[in-house]
């Protein structure tokens, strides 16, 4: 009779919205994989966070009596110091300057492997998914999430910009047309390129509720003037922060990630074009749609819980 798998890594992809779980054996295959709501409103979010992790930690460990896993990986979403394991501040959950890898290996008595969510969702996009595709080995790169808001993974000759966790938040760099953003300042890439931005805008343009990008797309397809000029809007302001990242850091790839790369190609197509009109001597770098899904955070989780274990003495 063959020997069970024993799954080495308990994984957590904790997203403002969703936390994401599961266990995943040496190669990364997942298994078992849980979305629950990421818990809101305690009075010690950091802590909160932690006993929320346990819980669904030690749920998934009772269905497999077997495990008894070697490592955890743990991504979080905000502004994130993976060299020193804190949670510097999350807008959305409410930690500031959180010891959480800390916390988790108390919790877990284990190796815990941290990191930004999204920095590590492109880690492991270069390795398992689009960059693994592009069949040679890429070492420039950036991996930008448009969804509800923008986010960034920057790497530089193979490395990931980190910068204390600070770096790569894309979303809050100006562009022309830019508007007031929550954040405080003025004229933000996300109060125009991203997903929640032109359902958002079109909207108070036409006093029509959309239920995503997705629809304002399909009013485009279908003639929409309207909804026609807040989508070439969006795409020249995605285009404009692209061109300044070839200036700065002239990445080969540009793996475009989130909600709003499920338009596939009526995104992708204009976006490459918008780029190419602002570029001169620059390198253009190749503009590809993300491969994992929604599994690429949980795969970045992977690669910090086999670094945390190949790190333990």
């Amino acid at each position: 009779m063959p020997q069970k798998v024993n799954p080495p890594y308990l994984l957590f992809d904790v997203g403002g919205t969703d936390i994401k779980s599961a266990l995943s054996d040496d190669a990364g295959n997942l298994l078992g994989i849980r979305r629950v709501p990421t818990r809101h409103g305690t009075p010690d979010p950091a802590a909160g966070l932690i006993d929320q992790l346990h819980t669904l930690g030690t749920d998934l460990m009772a269905e497999s009596p077997l495990v008894k896993p070697k490592a955890v990986g743990l991504l979080v979403c905000g502004v994130v110091d993976e060299t020193h394991g804190r949670g510097v501040f999350s807008a959305n959950l409410g930690w500031r300057d959180a010891p959480l890898r800390d916390m988790a290996s108390k919790a877990f008595a284990l190796p815990v492997g941290f990191g930004h969510d999204v920095s590590s969702a492109g880690a492991a996009e270069l390795r398992f998914g689009a960059g693994a595709a592009l069949g040679s080995k890429v070492r420039n790169a950036v991996m930008m999430v448009v969804g509800t808001g923008i986010a960034a993974a920057l790497f530089v000759d193979g490395h990931p910009v980190s910068s204390g966790g600070y770096a790569g938040e894309l979303g809050h760099a100006a562009v022309p047309g830019g508007l007031d953003c929550p954040c405080g300042a003025h004229g933000c890439l996300e109060t125009i390129g991203s997903a929640g931005a032109i359902a958002k805008r079109y909207a108070h343009a036409t006093g029509r509720q959309v239920n995503g990008a997705r629809e304002v797309l399909e009013a485009m397809n279908a003639g929409d003037i309207v909804a026609t000029r807040i989508w070439d809007e969006a795409i020249e302001a995605l285009a404009f922060s692209i061109a300044q990242l070839c200036s700065s850091i002239s990445p080969e790839t540009v793996i475009i990630g989130g909600g709003l790369a499920q338009s596939g190609e009526a995104l992708l197509g204009p976006l490459r074009l918008a780029l190419r009109k602002k570029l001169s001597y620059h390198r253009e770098p190749l503009i590809v749609p993300a491969q994992l899904g929604q599994d690429a955070g949980l795969r970045g989780a992977y690669l910090k819980a086999v670094e945390a274990k190949e790190n333990q003495p």
